[in-house]
């Protein structure tokens, strides 16, 4: 860019003066200040427009991947729909099958009292290693219940007490 400072613009008006004399000075400088006016305005315009043409590809550009996953969205809908309705029809039929008496569908793996009374005793003792292992006071600090309150009794602790004694009037 042209660096203009104020020595030189001095220098360029005094060959202004000598060159085109002081009568007619005045009328170019008017002439050159609207010129130069016009050429902000085309340089601004032009910017702007630039500007927008960037701003409609990147909306061009949002538009498309929008759309491109709205489409992926529906065909994994679509998919897992026809999944759905493939599985849904398989249980049905199963279940048709095992309505008519067609032994060969129905599961052969049935549990025995034995197994289920192990479970239930697996389950109270890892139930009770992880409730009666810890020390009351890690209770407390975790506010892990210790006893269980009753529906008012929860009412009655939690519900806020007055503030002040003092009345209003």
């Amino acid at each position: 860019m042209i660096d203009l400072g104020l020595t030189k613009l001095a220098v360029i008006g005094a060959v202004a003066l000598v060159v085109i004399g002081p009568e007619k000075l005045p009328k170019v400088a008017r002439m050159a200040g609207t010129l130069y006016g016009r050429a902000q305005r085309y340089l601004h315009e032009v910017k702007s427009e630039v500007s927008r043409e960037i701003e409609m590809e990147e909306l061009r550009n949002l538009h498309k991947d929008i759309q491109d996953s709205a489409q992926s969205f529906k065909s994994e809908v679509e998919t897992f729909k026809s999944d759905v309705e493939n599985t849904v029809s398989t249980h049905l039929n199963d279940v048709e099958s095992a309505w008519r008496g067609d032994t060969a569908v129905m599961p052969t793996a049935t549990a025995t009292p034995d197994d289920i009374e192990r479970k239930a005793r697996d389950f109270r003792r890892k139930k009770l290693a992880k409730t009666s292992s810890m020390p009351a006071w890690y209770k407390n600090r975790q506010n892990t219940r210790q006893h269980v309150l009753s529906g008012a009794a929860r009412v009655r602790k939690f519900r806020p007490g007055p503030t002040s004694n003092t009345k209003f009037f």
